[in-house]
């Protein structure tokens, strides 16, 4: 028998290559709180890698929300939302969250990681196909693994391979399309008229990812479906509260049939703590602030296009995108990991998007924007990445 712990030996080959080289990009500690401006190991940096979309994470109506339930129901439930850990809070959240997204009924997460691998390990059961974008977030493929049922893949936005693939499933056998609603590397959005069309073609139901489409597309914020308007007709919303409703948690939103078959037949949410009483507070209080102030979203869309344009003036080549998720080409990984490192040394923190998250030879600089970026602090940030990306002869 082979030790299981040989291969942990060597370690991360791309890792510790990056290690060698001074340049590996991961786990730089914060020592401020999140926002446009951070401390990060004792120097300012401009956060342009953060999806805090709405800039609430500071705003201190949020900040007196969580503090405010700590105080009453203390730092955590210790039990799970099926037996002991279910508090008026989290009950309070889902209605307000039900009415918001105009569906029947919400289900709560610890993450929003967990989520996905909630929704889909219940929906989709034996003898079912569950068909996924290729670019689709890793807990969505998680949750396909850990159902019973037969995950087939399409080729990114491709609607033709999409059709071959819903072909494919047997009759008898029910279907779940599953799609990201704003991709989070790309920022590009979903084709829901056309997955919509297919599947209701076919027979097959729709869930879409609205992680990075909350608070970002949509009339109000409302995600993928509303930007088309197609409300009635994506069957599951999947979300986050850690993006622009600045906290932690997830969420499911559908009609009431399906959430009370989650309730009682997903493993993640069953055996799972639920949410802080202060991660709870401070997403009703963000959603709140983002039901009443739409303006957010304007915000936000306004210094994405600044930000974009700031970009191609430049001579910057970046992907093109609708959303504050704007990334920009550096095509090889190690010349990606430089130019992040001396972008960080500049004051500018970007993420990096390199293999498996990216194709070879196709890595990027993932930039995101907040609806609290001024004009002058992006273009601040333009600048530094011009000069960084001419140093490197790649502007």
């Amino acid at each position: 028998m082979t030790d299981i712990f040989t291969k942990l030996v060597h370690g991360n080959v791309q890792a510790e290559e990056a290690r060698r080289l001074g340049i590996y990009p991961y786990f730089h500690a914060l020592e401020s709180r999140q926002d446009v401006e951070v401390i990060m190991e004792g120097k300012r940096r401009i956060m342009l890698g953060s999806n805090n979309y709405l800039g609430l994470t500071t705003n201190p109506r949020v900040i007196e929300a969580g503090v405010k339930a700590i105080e009453k129901y203390g730092t955590g439930c210790s039990g799970s939302r099926f037996l002991n850990g279910t508090l008026e809070l989290h009950l309070e959240l889902e209605a307000k969250l039900a009415k918001f997204l105009g569906k029947e009924g919400v289900v709560t997460f610890s993450t929003g990681f967990q989520s996905n691998l909630g929704i889909i390990s219940a929906v989709v059961g034996r003898g079912d196909y569950v068909i996924c974008d290729r670019e689709n977030h890793a807990s969505i493929y998680d949750g396909c693994k850990l159902s019973y049922g037969t995950m087939l893949r399409y080729r990114h936005a491709d609607m033709a391979d999409l059709e071959k693939q819903l072909q494919k499933v047997p009759e008898e056998a029910g279907c779940l399309v599953v799609t990201d609603g704003v991709f989070s590397m790309g920022g590009d959005i979903a084709n829901l008229p056309e997955i919509v069309r297919l599947a209701k073609k076919y027979g097959a139901r729709v869930m879409v990812d609205d992680a990075h489409a909350l608070g970002v597309i949509g009339k109000g914020g409302r995600g993928s479906a509303s930007y088309f308007g197609l409300e009635d007709d994506v069957d599951i919303y999947m979300g986050t509260f850690s993006k622009s409703l600045a906290s932690l948690g997830g969420y499911m939103a559908a009609s009431a049939n399906v959430c009370d078959y989650v309730r009682h037949a997903s493993r993640p949410f069953i055996f799972s703590a639920s949410i802080t009483p202060a991660s709870c507070a401070t997403a009703m209080a963000a959603l709140d602030e983002l039901e009443h102030h739409p303006e957010l979203v304007d915000n936000l869309q306004h210094i994405s296009a600044y930000f974009r344009k700031q970009l191609t003036d430049r001579g910057i080549k970046i992907r093109q995108s609708e959303t504050p998720i704007i990334p920009i080409y550096t095509y090889e990984m190690i010349d990606t990991l430089t130019i992040t490192k001396q972008l960080f040394d500049e004051g500018v923190y970007v993420n990096t998007s390199i293999p498996p998250a990216v194709a070879p030879h196709e890595c990027l600089l993932r930039t995101s924007l907040m609806a609290t970026h001024t004009e002058a602090l992006v273009e601040e940030a333009a600048g530094i990445i011009q000069k960084v990306l001419k140093a490197n002869n790649l502007c």
